[in-house]
């Protein structure tokens, strides 16, 4: 479990990033850290793309219902201008913001505050996604965390997208995606490519499948 790090003295701030797949309960950990922030009597003012309205248009909530209240941005830059005098500054679904998203963070750092920022490390294709490899290399600390393989119940790393639909951002739960491991992703990947080389009719998959 992440203990907060106490600094004697000078006032310090830093960055930390909590990644992972879908389902592997990020939020839960970012709304986890600010509550305790809360608890110690801290300022705490946290923020989320407005392209996210999922569950709520202005709680930051997780897949387990736990919320906190949030104030949706469209630009990062516009973090900069609501800012108060704050000890604590979170930041739910990071990859869905501009690139100036890091360098938000670090003046905040750089202010003395501590940024808590979660995020998808990777896309659907298993690729980077957005501002977060960025993010992560000017971090104090990096939380990684897993969710469970849907099909065969190993550390799952990848978000597998069940929908046909190749938009880079699309919003979805249960319904549209699954938290695979690398192997079963892999083998869901190669399906999904002879189903459209072939013209297959869609074939539901099941764990033995894979």
């Amino acid at each position: 479990m992440f203990l907060e790090p106490h600094f004697k003295g000078q006032r310090s701030g830093w960055i930390e990033v909590v990644c992972g797949s879908m389902f592997s309960g990020k939020t839960e950990e970012l709304i986890r850290r600010l509550k305790r922030a809360q608890i110690a009597n801290q300022t705490v003012q946290i923020f989320k793309p407005t392209v996210d309205t999922r569950y709520d248009e202005e709680k930051v909530v997780s897949h387990d219902a736990n919320f906190i209240l949030s104030t949706p941005v469209e630009q990062a830059s516009k973090i900069l201008d609501l800012i108060t005098e704050v000890d604590v500054v979170g930041i739910d679904e990071a990859q869905f913001f501009d690139a100036d998203i890091t360098d938000v963070c670090q003046e905040l750092a750089s202010r003395g505050i501590r940024v808590i920022v979660s995020g998808l490390d990777m896309d659907y294709q298993g690729q980077p996604f957005g501002p977060m490899p960025a993010l992560l290399s000017v971090s104090e600390y990096i939380t990684k965390l897993h969710a469970i393989c849907s099909h065969c119940g190993n550390l799952a790393t990848h978000s597998y997208r069940l929908i046909p639909n190749e938009d880079k951002v699309l919003l979805g739960e249960k319904e549209s995606y699954e938290a695979r491991c690398r192997t079963c992703y892999a083998m869901g990947n190669i399906l999904d490519f002879r189903k459209k080389e072939t013209n297959a009719p869609e074939v539901k998959q099941t764990k033995l499948d894979l």
